[in-house]
């Protein structure tokens, strides 16, 4: 495990993962990125040919050439005329030449300043490799951190400048990695509000493909996440290797393939809205890239990956605790309540076995609409019928915990802060306002705005006891300006995001016994930077079922389940208008965090006692669920009538099966299980039916539906 160093070769262990690289006269190659290898013997090195134009930093070697070679680190302008991994202006160029002066193996990991980091890193080792351009007066540092119990290595670079004279760093990515020719498929999960983490798999071909946001956020279209497998690759079988990044901002991840079929990644802070300069004396440093590899296929990589993030990401807290089934208001009133009615509800929610009251928007200030009072984070005791602490006392005595919503970045015109600070607004001069659902952002690259967070919201959570708190971010960034200069605004995206960490730092460490989720209208900030403090997110506003499953689906390929909130709502649905039934909009649910937002005080008893017997159930799965390995039976993708996933956990195994629209004359769908003992019994709870797990796993369960549209069946078995 961890590092090893023979001659002018540096071993990266994880558990069943190797990073090899070679020290090549201070260039450092990449030797391998995969498998575990012990003792590498120089398999791939590329020294004997002369491509055709290669630059050669010698001119007697012309069979060496920074084009050719594996690279950990990408340099433009000697020769290797592929994406950069870093760019930095001084002087009169841009110019660098990194070699190797020193290296260091440190026991556990250097974190990345200001910036989220794994913890839990007391079964981990790094290596530091240091590279000086000496011309330049930089110095860089590569960091590779190694973990003993997962297939993962996380790595960071930190920018030191040593000269007199300040610079600008115009790229530096947080990792790079250079990989054989070969036959690749690569996956990213992207889509829109409202259809987020919809799984992209395509071939790649020579080119660069490229998955970015600009917006100031990680955002609904794309997710700072970036996956190279076999073109062969299946759930069960071939090679995979996910990079993800630490980072809630404006991200870019890429892949290469260049006219010798040689393939390059990259994931780093995009270069749009981004130049930092870098004072004399000072260092800067990317932001954490999480690498993962699988040698079994796509569902091993999610396996790993889920348990990295749920070990060494989540707050430690939270990370293996059982997740609440929450009622949430939104959907039941909108703007429009009282305290009798949020009291109704929490009763019916108390009747019904609900363990979390969840208020939403319009609590505070003049909340009256969505066109005002953000930043005014006052009770409005009048609406409330007075205190919160009231409320939140009335709602805990009927065996309740108590939520509350926030958006704590945004600020509206219409607001009692922005008459006092209207100059904390992100703007630039002269421009006036672009508006996105009527709101602002508050410019958090400003301490004085991070302090003034801080206190209002400290003090809410301070005064009153609070169990929850959904944190929102409803709107991208535009306008970016507040800067006195051009190299000013090009810095404000990241110092944004360096004061959002402080701040959700400081409240999570602060009020550590509250579980926060991240909302970001839906699933518009689903990362590991948000996750590493906040242990759940909301992963898309529609809560439609039949949408549900493509979104539940794609979040699951690195996240772990305990980490999305899925709840059943209204039929017909708010945003789909499909009319599902209500066993399906609970089985659907039940595949994440349970939770309902709809107004129970309206349904009939029906419907009310089918919630109440899918609370009790869950209860009794909740672990299988959220702490179990995820097999993905049938994915819904484009297309697709069918989904069906499985989660086995100990003795306990729950495989939910859904039907999107009815079929004729078609023969009905077998389930080949996963991941069971071939020997165990497994009863087929609700019955006296009993498998054996090699019956469940190669002759499979046959799902029987009969007619209708958007139907569903859940299984749940015991081992015996």
């Amino acid at each position: 495990m961890g590092i090893k160093i023979e001659g002018n070769l540096f071993y990266v262990h994880s558990k069943n993962m190797s990073l090899i690289i070679e020290n090549h006269e201070g260039d450092l190659l990449l030797r391998h990125i995969g498998g575990k290898i012990t003792a590498y013997h120089g398999s791939n090195a590329l020294f004997e040919k002369d491509h055709a134009f290669s630059g050669n930093p010698t001119p007697d070697d012309r069979t060496y050439s920074f084009d050719t070679q594996r690279q950990i680190l990408g340099v433009h302008g000697f020769g290797d005329f592929r994406q950069p991994s870093i760019s930095i202006s001084h002087d009169t160029n841009d110019l660098t030449q990194f070699k190797l002066k020193d290296y260091h193996v440190l026991s556990g990991a250097v974190e990345a300043a200001g910036l989220p980091n794994p913890y839990s890193t007391e079964n981990a080792e790094t290596l530091a490799l240091v590279l000086e351009d000496k011309l330049a007066g930089l110095e860089l540092t590569l960091y590779y951190t190694a973990y003993a119990e997962r297939s993962t290595i996380s790595s960071f670079a930190k920018i030191s400048n040593l000269s007199d004279k300040a610079v600008v760093i115009n790229r530096v990515l947080s990792t790079m990695l250079d990989v054989p020719a070969s036959d690749y498929d690569v996956v990213t999960l992207q889509g829109a509000y409202a259809r987020e983490k919809t799984v992209r798999r395509h071939k790649l071909e020579q080119g660069i493909f490229t998955v970015t946001s600009n917006r100031g956020a990680s955002g609904h279209a794309h997710t700072p996440a970036m996956v190279l497998c076999d073109h062969t690759a299946t759930e069960d079988a071939g090679q995979a290797l996910a990079l993800q990044l630490l980072y809630s901002g404006n991200f870019q991840a890429f892949v290469q393939k260049n006219q010798l079929n040689e393939v390059r990644l990259g994931i780093g802070i995009n270069d749009d809205n981004f130049a930092w300069e870098l004072s004399a004396g000072d260092s800067f440093d990317t932001p954490v890239a999480i690498m993962t590899y699988s040698a079994k296929g796509l569902t091993h990589l999610t396996h790993e990956s889920q348990l990295f993030v749920q070990e060494h990401i989540m707050p430690k807290q939270f990370a293996h605790v059982e997740r609440p089934i929450l009622i949430n208001n939104w959907e039941a009133t909108y703007f429009d309540f009282k305290k009798e009615k949020l009291l109704d509800l929490a009763n019916e929610a108390s009747k019904l076995g609900i363990e979390l009251f969840v208020l939403d928007d319009g609590w505070f200030g003049n909340r009256f609409d969505d066109n005002r009072a953000l930043g005014d984070w006052v009770v409005n005791e009048e609406k409330l019928g007075g205190p919160l602490n009231d409320l939140i006392a009335e709602v805990h005595a009927k065996g309740l915990k108590f939520g509350l919503w926030f958006e704590p970045e945004m600020i509206s015109v219409d607001s009692d802060l922005y008459r006092a600070h209207p100059d904390w607004a992100i703007q630039a001069e002269g421009r006036g306002h672009t508006y996105s659902r009527n709101q602002l952002v508050l410019n958090l690259a400003n301490p004085d705005v991070v302090a003034y967070i801080k206190a209002a919201i400290d003090k809410i959570l301070t005064e009153n006891a609070i169990d929850y708190v959904k944190w929102d971010y409803n709107r991208n960034i535009t306008n970016i300006g507040n800067g006195d200069t051009y190299l000013a605004t090009q810095m404000q995206s990241h110092a944004y995001m360096l004061g959002l960490y402080d701040l959700v730092s400081y409240l999570t460490e602060k009020h550590s016994n509250i579980l926060f989720e991240s909302c970001s209208g839906g699933g518009g900030r689903n990362d590991l930077g948000m996750m590493r403090y906040f242990p759940q997110v909301w992963a898309s506003d529609n809560t439609d079922a039949i949408s549900r499953l493509p979104i539940q689906y794609g979040s699951s390929y690195l996240y772990p389940t305990i980490s999305m909130g899925a709840h059943v709502s209204a039929s017909p649905n708010h945003q789909m208008g499909r009319t599902t039934p209500i066993e399906t909009r609970g089985n659907v649910a039940m595949m994440g965090n349970l939770g309902y937002e709809l107004d129970l005080t309206s349904l009939p008893e029906s419907d009310k006692e089918v919630i109440a017997a899918q609370v009790a159930h869950y209860k009794d799965i909740r672990p299988v669920v959220q702490f179990g390995k995820q097999y993905r039976l049938i994915n819904p993708e484009q297309g697709s009538n069918e989904a069906a996933v499985q989660f086995v956990h100990e003795d306990k195994v729950v495989v939910t099966y859904v039907r999107t629209l009815s079929t004729i004359e078609t023969i009905e769908t077998t389930l080949k299980l996963k991941g069971l003992e071939e020997e165990a019994l497994y009863c087929l709870q609700g019955t006296d039916q009993v498998y054996s797990g090699a019956e469940l796993m190669y002759a499979g369960l046959t799902a029987i539906l009969p007619q209708g549209d958007y139907l569903s069946k859940q299984y749940y078995f015991v081992k015996q």
